[in-house]
């Protein structure tokens, strides 16, 4: 069933038309404006089919994609890539070490959250809410430092995989 889920995964550009990912962009960049963080979101319409086949496991390549899109290239190893896999309709949350002091059951319910919301409405709509709550965790764990300069240091578009 897994593989056919993802021979057949839904679009990534009809779960986010454009004004959808303007939406998300524009989360991200007031998002931004409260902490000294950098989030980068991504989709994955679907893994491969040998993947699948291997049982690979979307943390997995969330990790890789984490790797790929540069996350962990910020000055303040504050980087997070909020991954929504679109066949599996799985989110992970990869944090780079300088986030290590954020206790994972706060990552895991913030995308226990954003799972339960593209159940239950339009699927920008539990994106923007996950920036949203990422955003104040960051807040928390990275904030901005007065008198320095905060550089936006990842592109803040989301990226389809």
């Amino acid at each position: 069933m897994r593989l056919l889920r993802h021979l057949f995964a839904p679009s990534a550009h009809g779960w986010f038309p454009p004004e959808a990912m303007a939406r998300i962009t524009a989360a991200i960049d007031a998002g931004e404006l409260r902490h000294s963080g950098e989030i980068c979101f991504a989709v994955d319409p679907a893994l491969h089919w040998l993947d699948v086949l291997r049982g690979e496991e979307p943390r997995a390549h969330a990790e890789d994609a984490f790797a790929r899109l540069r996350v962990w290239d910020t000055e303040g190893n504050t980087g997070v890539l909020l991954y929504l896999l679109l066949a599996d309709h799985r989110i992970e949350i990869v944090a780079d070490r300088g986030l290590r002091g954020v206790d994972p059951a706060r990552w895991r319910a913030i995308c226990d959250d954003i799972q339960a919301g593209l159940r239950g409405g339009p699927p920008a709509d539990a994106i923007v809410r996950g920036i949203e709550a990422l955003s104040d965790l960051l807040a928390e764990h990275a904030p901005l430092v007065p008198g320095r300069e905060d550089r936006d240091e990842l592109p803040n578009a989301p990226r389809i995989l």
